[in-house]
């Protein structure tokens, strides 16, 4: 598609131009000309709720339309993705989508009603939730390596809870098996406080659970944190080593928030969004309120979001092929 600017827009005549043309670089020049919707493809409350919500106080202040956080939950995140798929690509409707949807649910849902790569531009990656690998109390081992060796004594005995099959959570554990040769017995719950409640009351004896939550059990005595998920510690945990440093190296696992709008949207309106975006995560308060959350701002270009989509898309794939993984 010609891009346009206004100084050869205004030079050429709006006349010179066909007229869909002419409305397209009307509406970049006047954007955002209405409030914006911004699409949760989760239940109201959970993290990403919230971080929407701070995001979205402050790019509507800063882009000088309100944004309206609208919550399409559903089918693993994808009701929501296909309703943003289908919108006019105008700017006005953006989507806050996690990993689990993003990467994981296109290689376990048949079917989906949008290709998850075409149908979508990515803005960047917004944020990361680490998560910890915890035991309950009465399980023995104190470290990631004693756990191993506790696994390994008891393949396919040992249980462990998630959020539903293709839950980040699960897919943690998942890898966690793959990369250590090991088998525990998935006990899947409906949903992330669910799994939780079942590790507390000892009917598993594992689970990832996102680090923020972990830490107050921990504190009480509730449950033992063998390790953070992520690459490196976590400022939230500093005591607390990286499973890749513990015992199995190159793991890495995350709950990964990106910011997408519809796939066509005018270079222009994608570029301010994205700027406005970058602002909002550097803001001294909202970056205060997203950290004490648990939660680490990230920020980005288009450019490393795509890469890191690929990456991220690719590892999930392998790993839910080599460890058999179905919805069914």
């Amino acid at each position: 598609m010609t891009r346009w600017t206004r100084r050869s827009l205004f030079a050429g005549g709006l006349a010179a131009l066909s007229a869909p043309a002419a409305r397209r670089a009307v509406a970049q020049a006047g954007f955002p000309s209405r409030p914006i919707t911004l699409v949760i493809p989760w239940a109201p409350g959970g993290s990403t709720d919230t971080l929407g919500r701070l995001l979205a106080r402050s790019m509507g202040a800063d882009l000088g339309q309100p944004i309206v956080v609208e919550n399409r939950g559903g089918a693993s995140g994808t009701i929501g993705h296909a309703y943003v798929a289908r919108a006019q690509p105008d700017g006005h409707t953006l989507l806050l989508g996690t990993n689990s949807t993003y990467a994981i649910a296109p290689h376990l849902i048949s079917g989906l009603p949008y290709d998850n790569r075409a149908a979508f531009a990515g803005v960047s990656l917004v944020a990361r939730s680490a998560q910890a690998l915890c035991v309950h109390p009465s399980a023995p081992p104190g470290s990631v390596a004693a756990f191993v060796d506790y696994v390994r004594a008891r393949p396919g005995e040992v249980t462990f809870s998630s959020a539903g099959i293709g839950a980040t959570s699960h897919l943690a554990t998942e890898l966690f098996m793959a990369r250590t040769g090991t088998r525990l017995l998935h006990v899947p719950y409906r949903g992330g406080g669910p799994s939780v409640q079942g590790l507390l009351a000892g009917e598993v004896v594992t689970s990832f659970v996102d680090l923020v939550t972990a830490l107050p059990f921990q504190r009480s005595g509730q449950l033992k944190l063998l390790g953070v998920s992520t690459a490196s510690r976590s400022a939230l945990a500093a005591d607390v080593p990286a499973i890749a440093e513990a015992g199995v190296p190159g793991f890495e696992s995350s709950t990964d928030c990106a910011l997408f709008l519809p796939a066509g949207t005018p270079a222009p309106v994608l570029a301010r969004i994205a700027a406005s975006l970058g602002r909002a995560l550097q803001d001294p308060t909202t970056r205060q309120r997203i950290v004490e959350m648990g939660i680490e701002p990230i920020g980005g270009s288009a450019a490393e979001f795509a890469g890191y989509w690929t990456r991220e898309t690719e590892k999930w794939g392998e790993v839910i092929r080599t460890q058999n993984i179905t919805l069914d």
